[in-house]
């Protein structure tokens, strides 16, 4: 019997540490859990990696294009130095080929500088006396284009001057040194040339018919030139006679080619009468005019002052005792 229980025993001890043997550890299968989390973490990151590297590459492509835009905006560059009192350098520069570049002195027709599809260019500006303004502009190859406005003043040693004298012109000229000539013609004739001794001329002018232009050129002892251009519209003015027939009236008598269109004149500085001719004569009838006009007791102080048709205009005065 007792037997039999060692046995039950034996048989029970191994059931119980059989019991607690421990189970070999299974190995990990690719379709096990650990390994799939594995996997798609790997994953995720591979693909962050590679979008943040397209978003790189993007954003630096973006930042290329810019810079790229920012450089075919850009413009020549104008630079202007003033180095003497008559002088100016005028610079153009670019980090691109100019193609046009041209400068003037008061919008009086531009001047043309060669580019060339050069990035630089360089020249000298003479300044004309008196006060001037100067005009630059550049354009690039791409269409870019820049301008440069400036006005400049020099004072010159010779000063001319023109003004009428009837059915002339008188011009004066004065340097700060003697002057050794001066020039003048009209339109594209021939030049006249006047000698002068000192500082100063005067000389007077006759003008021709119709529009033209009248060129002046003044040399100092230095050979320094002083040059001035007139547009001078050659009319003649009226004749203007006044007179008294002896009685108690004065008598105005006018003539012109064109025609005078308006007689003015003033006794005594308060009395003014005003005839208008050309709304009530021919111009044929208005080339010669004559009218009286009574005299007051005592002194006439008389101004009267006829136009022609292109307002050219004639004065007369006088003091008239009755």
């Amino acid at each position: 019997m007792n037997q039999i229980l060692n046995v039950d025993d034996s048989n029970n001890h191994k059931r119980e540490k059989a019991t607690k043997t421990k189970m070999p550890k299974m190995p990990k299968t690719k379709n096990s859990e650990p390994i799939a989390i594995h996997t798609i973490v790997k994953f995720f990151a591979i693909a962050i990696l590679i979008f943040g590297i397209c978003m790189i590459g993007s954003g630096s492509y973006s930042m290329y294009k810019e810079a790229s835009k920012e450089v075919s905006k850009t413009k020549p560059v104008i630079y202007v130095e003033q180095t003497s009192a008559e002088e100016l350098l005028l610079k153009i520069t670019h980090n691109k080929e100019l193609v046009s570049i041209t400068y003037d002195w008061n919008e009086e027709g531009s001047v043309q500088i060669p580019a060339n599809g050069r990035k630089q260019v360089e020249t000298i500006i003479e300044i004309p006396t008196g006060t001037n303004t100067l005009k630059v502009y550049a354009s690039d190859i791409e269409g870019q284009e820049i301008e440069y406005e400036q006005v400049y003043t020099v004072e010159s040693d010779i000063n001319i001057n023109i003004e009428p004298e009837g059915n002339n012109l008188k011009v004066t000229a004065n340097g700060v040194n003697n002057l050794q000539f001066m020039t003048y013609r009209w339109d594209e004739e021939e030049e006249t040339r006047v000698d002068i001794e000192g500082n100063e001329v005067e000389e007077t002018i006759e003008i021709p018919k119709g529009l033209h232009t009248l060129t002046i050129n003044v040399v100092d002892i230095n050979n320094k030139t002083e040059t001035k251009e007139q547009e001078v519209n050659g009319v003649t003015k009226p004749k203007l006679e006044v007179t008294t027939d002896g009685s108690d009236n004065f008598i105005i008598k006018a003539s012109d080619e064109e025609g005078i269109k308006k007689v003015q004149f003033i006794i005594n500085e308060e009395e003014r009468y005003e005839l208008d001719l050309e709304s009530q004569l021919s111009p044929e009838d208005r080339k010669e005019f004559e009218y009286s006009y009574p005299l007051h007791d005592g002194e006439n102080k008389l101004e009267v002052t006829v136009y022609n048709n292109s307002d050219v205009t004639e004065t007369f005065r006088a003091l008239v005792e009755k």
